[in-house]
């Protein structure tokens, strides 16, 4: 990997991470059209490292907080049903569905998962299932014909219920052209959240699960030697910057706008995506060879 391609690499996963289109996607589809070799799922795991440096710092006051409850209560029994403290036990909980499927899926997230026509179909599909999520919050929020305005709920309603399905929902985002942030956030919609608060609990959420596994695959890619370290390390710093960005900018513009952007685009991406495949102009399994 050459340090342009780093460079285009890093920006592409700042931009992408906290944005419901699939950054995983997004790093394959540059390198796709760009006639550059699939940067692989390693890659992405530790440039991940970056984006959720950015979460750690923007979220600072957040995950303090939660922590030194969640570490209190372990001894403390009369702190157990703090709210900080119980959100401990969520992140926890909802982190256990990825987990165990990251590890029991490992060698098809990183082969057969990255194929461009699968890739394609979670964008529209899942595009799909964001804009019916991002509809009924407004309807709920806005009201309609002959409908009341609907309070929805907030992060001081999450149950271990609600944690789990979250989790189960961000384990999707195991196949490229999910979106980590995109699948979460359309669980917490449907299950009736507020936008902001969907989307804060995902940025949370997805805190042990990326270190988690950007610190696996840096111990494996250190074993196998397989990774340029100086392209990929600056390809994390460039993410790191770039996200922290996005993350401010996000948060700010779920409070008064819509989802829907973000769903016309990740259908036309997928669409184009197909033509392309179809037409032969790309390999559904372009660049893999040596990714």
């Amino acid at each position: 990997m050459s340090w342009f391609e780093s460079l285009i690499l890093g920006l592409v996963q700042g931009l992408t991470e906290f944005l419901p289109i699939s950054s995983s996607a997004h790093l394959r589809l540059t390198a796709a059209f760009a006639g550059w070799h699939d940067p692989g799922a390693a890659f992405t795991a530790i440039t991940q490292i970056g984006t959720e440096t950015a979460v750690l710092i923007y979220f600072r006051k957040d995950i303090a907080r939660i922590v030194s409850a969640w570490f209190r209560s372990l001894t403390n029994k009369e702190l157990r049903g703090d709210h900080d403290a119980q959100m401990g036990w969520f992140v926890i909980v909802g982190s256990i569905p990825i987990g165990v499927l990251g590890v029991t899926f490992k060698d098809q997230i990183e082969g057969p998962f990255r194929d461009l026509r699968l890739i394609a179909t979670t964008l529209i599909v899942m595009g799909i299932v964001l804009g019916i999520a991002a509809r009924l919050a407004a309807r709920d929020e806005t009201g309609a014909r002959h409908r009341a305005v609907k309070v929805r709920k907030t992060l001081n309603d999450l149950g271990v219920k609600d944690g789990l399905i979250y989790g189960l929902c961000q384990a999707m985002a195991l196949i490229p052209g999910v979106s980590r942030s995109g699948a979460t956030i359309s669980g917490g919609l449907l299950m009736g959240y507020t936008r902001e608060a969907a989307a804060r609990y995902s940025f949370l959420l997805a805190i042990p699960a990326v270190l988690a596994s950007g610190l696996f695959e840096l111990k494996d890619a250190g074993e196998g030697g397989h990774v340029s370290w100086g392209p990929t390390i600056f390809a994390t710093i460039v993410a790191f910057v770039v996200g922290y960005a996005v993350i401010a900018w996000f948060m700010k513009f779920i409070t008064t706008k819509s989802f829907m952007p973000f769903v016309y685009y990740r259908v036309a991406l997928g669409i184009l995506l197909f033509v392309l495949v179809g037409m032969g102009v790309l390999s559904p399994h372009a660049g893999e060879s040596a990714g």
